[in-house]
This record gives structure tokens, sequence and C-alpha cells, in this order.
């Protein structure tokens, strides 16, 4: 038998690599180092870096409020998607407490709406950040809402305002402060997420008879055209303060009438009216003739209640001044001739006396 002969394998050998071609290690990255995001645009997060205005409006109501001041508070939600939502607020709680609310929800501006008797709104503006302030009072007057008005005007919801002021404005003192702070609240921030990124409306503050008038419009096309969308309201100031709810006052509108002492004038005036016209019939009975005024025309008429002897003298009277005036008429030719008459003679006579005269004057001369 042969010997059988077994292949071996052949085993790789390592090639052998100069160092010049080793290629270079990544280098480490340190713990502490973050990890970059990839950003894809006209996304969240895209938007995210893009918000630096970070202006949060907690927007809220106490217990009392009637069903249109909630409807007005749902529309003025809808106009602001950097808004921040909060249940009612008990009454018996203080308005400092609503600084501590805003810092639990990350807001630094609060508007607060409060309901006096069923009747009467009023709404504060303040700045929160730190207590700070300042805040204003208003009695909003006029409030129609949205649902109410039915305009033909339509916006995008989310949309970003214009903010138009009156001159005005620029020229009280007290206005300016306003202006800041409904700037600051009203605006929507850029890139804020909620909001669009559109300008197709604007809201209008103008000032007239010591109130702010505040309007809402579409804007139609870029010559200036508008149409209303609402809501309509007007701000009454009442006071400014110099902290958020707290503080002193800074200014006070002198102005300022209560609703409550304007319903408590129309009543006193209604009271008022009544006694005046008891007193003018009271003064009338007072005042009235004891006795008739005597030498009156035709007062036997009165004496006798029998219609038979009164329609006698009637005809008396009348046949009476019949004859008057048979008399006062009678020949008014032959009457009127005769006066004709008289002057011409009375002209004669006239003229007959200055011959006379003259005559007498040329025999002296002579």
């Amino acid at each position: 038998m042969g010997r059988k002969f077994i292949k071996k394998k052949k085993v790789p050998q390592l090639e052998i690599v100069p160092l010049d071609e080793n290629p270079p290690l990544a280098p480490q990255r340190p713990s502490d180092e973050a990890v970059p995001k990839k950003t894809i645009p006209y996304t969240k997060s895209a938007l995210q870096e893009k918000w630096v205005n970070k202006q949060r409006v907690l927007v809220f109501a106490a217990r009392g409020i009637s069903h249109r001041d909630r409807h007005l508070m749902r529309d003025i939600k809808t106009l602001m998607p950097h808004h921040r939502a909060e249940s009612k607020m008990e009454r018996s709680k203080t308005l400092s407490v609503v600084n501590e609310m805003c810092e639990m929800k990350h807001c630094n501006k609060a508007m607060l709406f409060e309901g006096r008797r069923k009747r009467d709104l009023y709404m504060w503006v303040s700045n929160t950040t730190g207590t700070t302030g300042p805040s204003a009072k208003f009695l909003i007057e006029n409030i129609h809402t949205m649902a109410e008005l039915k305009m033909t005007g339509n916006c995008l919801r989310g949309s970003r305002p214009l903010l138009s002021f009156d001159s005005k404005f620029d020229e009280l003192p007290h206005l300016k402060l306003l202006k800041e702070l409904f700037v600051q609240t009203y605006s929507v921030p850029n890139h804020h997420p909620k909001s669009q990124p559109f300008v197709d409306h604007v809201f209008t503050f103008t000032y007239l008879d010591n109130r702010i008038w505040f309007r809402n419009f579409q804007i139609l096309s870029e010559d200036g055209g508008l149409s209303e969308v609402g809501p309509r309201y007007v701000f009454n100031p009442v006071k400014i303060f110099d902290g958020s709810f707290t503080g002193k006052t800074i200014w006070e509108n002198p102005d300022y009438v209560s609703p409550a002492k304007q319903r408590q004038m129309l009543k006193k005036s209604a009271k008022d009216k009544y006694v005046n016209r008891v007193e003018q019939k009271v003064q009338h009975e007072a005042t009235l003739p004891v006795k008739a005024y005597h030498g009156t025309e035709n007062d036997e008429l009165f004496e006798d209640d029998d219609p038979v002897e009164t329609a006698k003298i009637l005809a008396a009277i009348a046949k009476k001044r019949k004859e008057e005036n048979a008399q006062n008429t009678a020949y008014p030719k032959a009457a009127l001739t005769k006066k004709i008459k008289e002057k011409q003679l009375n002209a004669v006579k006239a003229m007959i006396a200055q011959k006379k005269a003259k005559g007498a004057k040329r025999v002296k001369k002579v």
C-alpha cells in the first residue's frame, strides 16, 4: 500500500503596513459635551429656537361674571394664542394671590375679569414679573361679542395682529404707560408655537370721550381695506397702580363715576319728577280763585238754567248788535262825500288867506 499525502492548509500571513498609511483615529467626545441636534426647518423644534419673546398672559375671571362677560373672555382668548387659562378665582381671595398664580403658570402678564352685581364688568391688566407692576383697572362698557355681532370680517385663528393706536397715546403721560402695557399684553410673540406666521387683522385703540375704544378689523387688501370682525368693547380707565394688583395709585380718573352711582342718580331724578308733579298739583289747588270775576260780558246767561230763557236773551243780544251795525253802516256814500266837501272847503279858505296876506305886503312896500 502506498502512503497518503495530506495537503496542509495555507495560513494567511499578516501584511506589514508602514506607519504612515495608518488612518488617524476619531477623537473621543468628552462626557460633558452636548450632542448637537439636527433641526429640520419649519418644525416645532426649529421654531422654538427662534422663539425669543416668551410673553405669556394668564386670562381668567373671578366668580360672579355674567354670561355676556364670559363670552367676551372667550373671544379674547381666541384672539390671543399666547394666553394661559385658569379656573375661576374665589371672591374671598385677595388680588395679591394673582401674582402667585402667574408664577405657578410661568406667566408674566395677567388679565383678570371681575364682575359686580351681575351687571358691571371690571378688567385688570397687570405686569406680574416680580410683582413690579404696573397694573391698571378698567370698567368695560358697551360689550358686543363675536357671536352677537355676526360681522362679515374673518381672520385666521392664531394669526398675529397689528396694533394701531390713536395719536393721543403719544401725548398724555398715562396713555403712554397704557400703550406699552397693551403692546406687551395683546401682541402675539413672533414664532410662538401656537401662532400662525400670518398678519391678517389689526387691533385699534382709539381715545375718545375719556375712554379707550377697542375694535378688531380684518385686513382685506394692502391699500387699507378693512372689515370688522369683533368683539367690541370700551375701556373706561379707573386707576393705575404702581405694583401688580398692589402699590400706590399713580393716576386716577377724575371724570370716573361708578355705574352704581349713575343708577342711583337716575332713580333720584325719577323720584324728583314725581315729587315735582305732586307739588304742582298742590300749588294749583291752593291758588284756585274763591269767587268768579265780576262784570263779565253776557253774565246774565248764567243766571238762569232755563234753556228757553237763555235762547231769548241770546236772540235779544244778536238783534241789538245787528241794529248797531246797521246804524254804523247807514248811508256810507253820503258821509264820504260830506267829508270830501269839508276838506275842499278848508283848502279854499287857506288859499284865500294866503292871497290876502301877499296883497297886504305889496301895499306896505308902495
